[in-house]
């Protein structure tokens, strides 16, 4: 298993050296440019990223970031309601949208000889929506029916909901993407037309090309189609409100008769990604692997899952893409005849253990090759590649960061690994929640 870990680890390493071709630009207008070329097969795959997201939301109008990428699928001045999508369709592609907490993006995937006609409906729907009341009654049941299929008729959605609010109770990451319902069910024309105008501009967007493409081509068709839309002169500075210092651990307990099985989360505040500043994530994504990734090999899965059988699920996760402080979780759901406060217990006693003993080196390694390898891999995929710049740009990180990071990665050691353990895992900076179907089980 050594010699294969080492071949392998050698193998990654010699392919890696071939990373995407990248090449940046900047309009006049302010819009950056991004193009990865990849001319293994004639596909390109045309992504817009706006910076703004629901964390960018006016206090009050919750859900207004999804509900706008719902909208623009609506008519244009040139473009009727749902011709963009059949449109893309009729040349063979696909496309699709999506909003986190820090941005906005829809992409196409489609033959490389029909970017030209991409970049046409993409840049005409960034300035020309065509909003009407009928579009907005319409679509707000669609995306309240949305909340309630993912989210009202989910009590562990709900419950998550409740954990992320507490975490975060000053910052808009406490706020669910989506939208709090009652406040979704208020938004109106006003709110998307005043969200839309003042963050859909060239100057606060990403433009990412990826495949079958030269750089020289790409950057004259943006030129042609997004370089004529004038720049947003009232585009605000991107300041969220942060958390205070939490100085007490939180602690919630959530009842729905509907739960089929309690468990429990504990969520900290973490580092996230900084520009020039990634060495701490990288080492929380060791830290994830270590004590919750592979019930196998996991400390969490192999001391509650098979030691002990305590639980018969364990995970630790870290979400290290965010543009300000992000969190590093923890699950554990309980066996039958094991209470939530043995299995808690056991959770601490695991962490309690991890950070006085020493690291495995061989774990280490092993945790080292496979990031490689997810590396290697991810390069067959174009979709993701464009992904991953389209999101790191819009959530302050730069290109070099982006490079940077296999190397960051590879360069984590044990003593990192506990430094940031040690700063992430005060209970303090934490909100413990429980998941019960009756109050009688929350022991």
């Amino acid at each position: 298993m050594k010699r294969l870990l080492a071949s392998l680890a050698m193998i990654f390493a010699a392919t890696a050296a071939t990373a995407e071709e990248v090449t940046t630009f900047t309009l006049d207008n302010g819009m950056e440019v991004v193009v990865i070329e990849d001319h293994r097969a004639p596909v390109v795959v045309h992504m817009l990223w706006y910076k703004v997201g629901s964390a960018d939301e006016p206090v009050g109008a919750s859900g207004v970031a999804h509900f706008l990428e719902h909208l623009l699928f609506k008519a244009t001045d040139v473009l009727e309601s749902g011709e963009f999508s059949a449109t893309v369709a009729a040349n063979g592609g696909s496309d699709n949208a999506f909003t986190s907490y820090d941005y906005t993006a829809y992409f196409q995937r489609i033959a490389a000889d029909r970017l030209e006609l991409m970049m046409q409906m993409e840049s005409n729907r960034m300035n020309n929506l065509q909003m009407t009341p009928e579009d907005i009654v319409t679509e707000r049941n669609v995306v309240l029916e949305e909340r309630n299929q993912r989210t009202e008729n989910s009590p562990n959605a709900l419950a998550r909901e409740q954990f992320t609010a507490a975490l975060y109770q000053n910052h808009r990451y406490g706020v669910p993407i989506i939208g709090w319902k009652h406040e979704m069910e208020q938004l109106e024309l006003e709110d998307t037309q005043a969200f839309y105008d003042l963050y859909y501009a060239p100057n606060n967007a990403v433009l990412v090309v990826a495949g079958d493409v030269e750089p020289a081509e790409v950057l004259a068709l943006a030129e042609q189609y997004y370089g004529v839309i004038p720049a947003e002169d009232q585009l605000p500075e991107r300041i969220r409100p942060q958390e205070p210092p939490q100085r007490a651990e939180r602690r919630i307990t959530y009842v729905d008769p509907r739960v089929s099985q309690p468990f429990l989360v504990r969520n900290y505040l973490a580092p996230e990604r900084d520009p020039g500043a990634q060495e701490e994530a990288a080492a929380l994504v060791y830290l994830a692997e270590l004590l919750g990734g592979s019930s196998f090999t996991s400390d969490l899965g192999q001391a509650l899952q098979f030691d002990t059988q305590t639980a018969i699920y364990t995970n630790a996760s870290y979400g290290g893409s965010s543009l300000d402080k992000t969190t590093f979780s923890f699950a554990v759901v309980p066996a039958d005849g094991i209470t939530l406060s043995d299995a808690e217990a056991a959770m601490d006693q695991v962490i309690a253990d991890f950070m006085e003993a020493a690291i495995d080196p061989a774990r280490m390694e092993s945790i080292r090759t496979q990031l490689r390898a997810s590396q290697v891999y991810a390069l067959d995929d174009v979709s993701g590649i464009a992904r991953r710049y389209g999101a790191a740009l819009t959530q302050s990180l730069t290109v070099e960061d982006v490079q940077a990071w296999p190397d960051v990665l590879q360069a984590v050691t044990p003593e990192d690994i506990k430094a940031v353990a040690a700063k992430v895992f005060d209970r303090n900076q934490s909100v413990t929640g429980w998941v019960v179907p009756s109050q009688e089980e929350a022991m």
